[in-house]
């Protein structure tokens, strides 16, 4: 088995840089950038892009990844997970050196191309080059940069895999991986994509794994193929967003949904809002009915091409479009500053995606609200929702104002 035969690869490591005494140095929480001890460069970067304060997982996760320990965290969505990982990766890339020192796997295209430009960003006074190998573009391109050299690759499952098959990968210096979403990727749908991966990385990588949610058979499984890992894990009952306030309304039928979105849209005042649905179909008829009433509607689903998800994600960004209709594809990948409210038109039943949801509003400390529609046959669903994130949605009142 290829993770059985990482597994003795990592056991015959030495333990030095794993000492119980630095080991718990790495886990202190540092409260300031300044006091990381970052390279200068990388410090340009990361005040540059944004960032003043580090965030609670970014004071307890950017020094173990600097200092090269195997790392499980988990954190909510909108936290600053990405920047977490993408500064402590980038304290360990050698920028003199041309070649992959860093994998980051993402679920999705948006997710990859979304990471790649936060690790671009935060290393440009690194001079670091960066490729987003995602499906969808020519291969041929990818390995034209290949060629020149990368430091850091930031891809699908598929692209990765394919371009390490055809050799046009080359993991000979890989110092670290990424694995975003860790619960996606370590699920069924992309394990045996996962498995081989691992089985292909130099035995000394250093593996970090991030999510907003790790079920405990997603713990389980990472036992196979990391070292002594630094854990940051919350409890299920601390999963619920702060700074998002949450609520439901009731709706008597379905086919009444429409009309309390267009009566929210009267009372609210916010830039930018994202709506979810459980259907493509329902996507595209509810951009329709919305565009029919001039409202700046984008919407987005598997149907589309990389290049039209690409281009609606760009519209959205910069603010062509006011409200964006999507199902779970892009429950994840989302982050656009802008965005006041989200809508769960139909109420998940993936639980977990719930999270993924309602934290494209409220991103890195600002406030946000999620508002839940929820017809009568759905209360116990609703009843389940509240008890999985041991948290309370309560009713949205008429009086409500942003």
């Amino acid at each position: 088995m290829l993770v059985a035969r990482l597994l003795q690869y990592r056991s015959q490591l030495s333990n030095t840089a794993h000492g119980d005494g630095q080991a718990h140095d790495a886990t202190v929480p540092v409260t300031n950038f300044d006091e990381m001890n970052l390279r200068p460069a990388l410090l340009r970067g990361v005040y540059g892009y944004g960032y003043e304060i580090p965030s609670v997982i970014q004071q307890r996760a950017v020094i173990p990844l600097a200092k090269g320990y195997d790392l499980i965290a988990q954190s909510q969505s909108g936290t600053g997970k990405t920047g977490a990982f993408t500064i402590g990766l980038l304290e360990r890339v050698e920028p003199a050196l041309l070649r992959t020192q860093v994998l980051v796997m993402e679920p999705t295209r948006e997710l990859a191309t979304q990471t790649a430009h936060v690790i671009r960003t935060i290393g440009t006074h690194l001079d670091i080059v960066v490729l987003a190998a995602v499906g969808g573009g020519r291969v041929s391109a990818d390995a034209a940069l290949l060629n020149k050299g990368v430091h850091v690759v930031v891809g699908t499952p598929g692209r990765v895999l394919d371009l390490l098959r055809r050799g046009l990968l080359v993991l000979d210096d890989l110092r670290v991986v990424i694995l975003d979403e860790a619960d996606e990727m370590l699920a069924e749908g992309f394990m045996e994509s996962i498995k081989e991966l691992i089985g292909l990385l130099p035995r000394s990588t250093q593996v970090g794994l991030f999510s907003a949610t790790l079920p405990p058979a997603v713990l389980d499984v990472t036992q196979n193929f990391m070292k002594d890992p630094i854990r940051i894990v919350l409890t299920q009952g601390e999963l619920t967003l702060e700074g998002i306030k949450q609520f439901h309304v009731y709706v008597e039928r379905e086919d009444f949904k429409l009309d309390v979105l267009l009566d929210l849209y009267d009372r609210l005042s916010v830039s930018q809002s994202v709506v979810f649905v459980n259907t493509r179909r329902k996507v595209d008829w509810l951009a329709k009915e919305l565009d029919k009433r001039d409202f700046t509607v984008a919407c987005i689903h598997s149907d589309l091409s990389t290049e039209e998800r690409a281009s609606v994600m760009e519209h959205f960004r910069i603010g062509r479009s006011r409200i964006l209709i999507a199902t779970d594809l892009i429950a994840r990948g989302i982050d656009v500053g802008g965005v006041g409210f989200v809508i769960n038109y139909d109420l998940t039943r993936n639980f977990e995606n719930y999270i993924h949801r309602i934290g494209r509003s409220g991103r890195f400390g600002r406030k946000g609200l999620a508002i839940n529609f929820v017809v009568k046959a759905e209360t116990g669903l609703l009843r389940d929702l509240q008890a999985f994130y041991n948290t309370e949605i309560p009713e949205l009142t008429s009086d409500f104002t942003i």
